[in-house]
C-alpha cells in the first residue's frame, strides 16, 4: 500500500526528472565535432593574413590536423588548442605550404609538454622527411633532453606513409580514408574522409578537376575544397616572373570555383566550403567566391577565412 507521502515523493521526482529531461538531451544532442579553418589562403607566399593551408577537425576534444602550412602553430594555440593535445597530422601532398611546419609543429608541441605518441600520414616520404627533421635538430633536441628533463620526442611521433587509397586510421570515434586524386605534377596526393559521430567531412586537397571526387564524397555533410577565382589568375600572375608557368600549373593543377560547385552538386553534399583560395591575398571577395560556385551548385557555400569554425551536425 502506497502512502500519501511517497505519492508526493513520485510526483516530485516525476516533476524533477521532466524538468531535467530536456537539459539531459541538450546535452546528450550538443555537437561533438567542428572544423576550424586555421589557414585558407592557397600557395606557399606568406602575408600577414591570411595564413598558408592548414586545417583542423576537433572530435570529443581530440584534434586532427590536415596539412601544415606555415603558421599552423600560432593558428592552432590562436584557436584556443593546446599543442600537446595534437593527436593526429594528415598530409595531402608534399608541397611546402602544405608540409612546411610539419616537422616544427611536433616540435612546438613537445615544447609545450607533448608527452603521448603523436600518429602522422602522408604520401610516400613522410616518413623520411620525420627521419630529416630529427637529424636536422638533433643537438637541440638531445641538449634539451639534457639540460631540462623533456622526454625525448623521437619515439613519441609515428609517421606513416600512405602508398594507396583506403582507411587509414580508425579509432573509436573516426574513421579516416585516403583517396588518390591528381594534382600535376604531383600524384602522390591524396583527399581524406573523416567519418565522425556528427557526420562526414570530406577534404579536398589541392587537386585538378577530378569528377571521381564527386563519387568519394557522395552524400558527405561537408566537402571542404580547394577553389581558384579564375577570372583573377592574370592579374595574379602578373606580380611574379615567371608568370606564364605559373598561369598554366594554376589553370592545370587546381580547381575553378565553379567546378569544385561542380563536384559538390554531383556529391550532394549538405554544404560546400571553399577554402584554399588563390588567390588569397587579393581583394576577391566573399561574393565573389560563392557566386562562381553558386553557377552549379544550389545547396549552402561557406567561403573559408582564418579560424572560422564550423560545428557538425550542419
Amino acid at each position: 500500500m502506497i502512502e500519501r507521502r511517497d505519492i508526493l515523493k513520485l510526483a516530485l521526482a516525476g516533476a524533477a526528472t521532466a524538468v531535467a529531461g530536456p537539459a539531459l538531451s541538450q546535452t546528450a544532442a550538443k555537437p561533438r565535432t567542428k572544423i576550424v579553418f586555421l589557414g585558407t589562403k592557397g600557395g606557399p607566399r606568406v602575408s600577414v593574413t591570411p595564413s598558408n593551408p592548414a586545417n583542423l577537425v576537433m572530435v570529443n576534444d581530440t584534434p586532427f590536423v590536415i596539412d601544415c602550412g606555415m603558421g599552423v602553430s600560432h593558428q592552432l594555440v590562436s584557436a584556443g588548442v593546446p599543442l600537446e593535445s595534437v593527436k593526429y597530422i594528415f598530409i595531402s601532398h608534399h608541397h611546402s605550404d602544405h608540409n612546411l611546419e610539419y616537422g616544427n609543429l611536433v616540435y612546438n608541441a613537445w615544447a609545450a609538454g607533448l608527452s603521448t605518441p603523436l600518429h602522422s600520414f602522408g604520401p610516400n616520404g613522410l616518413e623520411a622527411m620525420t627521419r630529416t627533421y630529427w637529424e636536422l635538430n638533433k643537438f637541440d633536441v638531445e641538449t634539451r633532453i639534457e639540460d631540462e628533463g623533456r622526454p625525448d620526442p623521437r619515439p613519441l611521433l609515428i609517421a606513416k606513409d600512405i602508398t594507396e587509397d583506403g582507411v587509414v586510421l580508425q579509432t573509436p570515434d573516426v574513421k579516416v580514408t585516403a583517396f588518390r586524386t591528381p594534382h600535376p605534377p604531383i600524384t602522390d596526393n591524396f583527399a581524406y574522409k573523416f567519418e565522425t559521430p556528427d557526420g562526414v567531412i570530406v577534404f579536398s586537397s589541392d587537386t585538378a578537376y577530378n569528377p571521381k571526387l564527386a563519387e568519394f564524397a557522395k552524400g558527405a555533410d561537408v566537402l571542404v575544397h580547394e577553389a581558384l577565382y579564375v577570372p583573377w589568375v592574370d592579374r595574379l600572375v602578373t606580380r611574379v616572373k615567371n608568370g606564364a608557368t605559373l598561369k598554366k600549373h594554376l589553370l592545370d593543377s587546381h580547381t575553378a570555383a565553379d567546378d569544385a560547385g561542380r563536384i559538390a552538386d554531383a556529391a550532394g553534399v549538405k554544404v560546400l566550403v571553399l577554402s584554399h583560395l588563390v588567390p588569397g591575398d587579393l581583394d576577391v571577395t566573399d561574393e565573389d567566391w560563392s557566386s562562381e560556385a553558386k553557377k552549379t551548385f544550389k545547396g549552402r557555400i561557406v567561403v573559408a577565412r582564418d579560424l572560422m569554425e564550423l560545428k557538425l551536425p550542419v
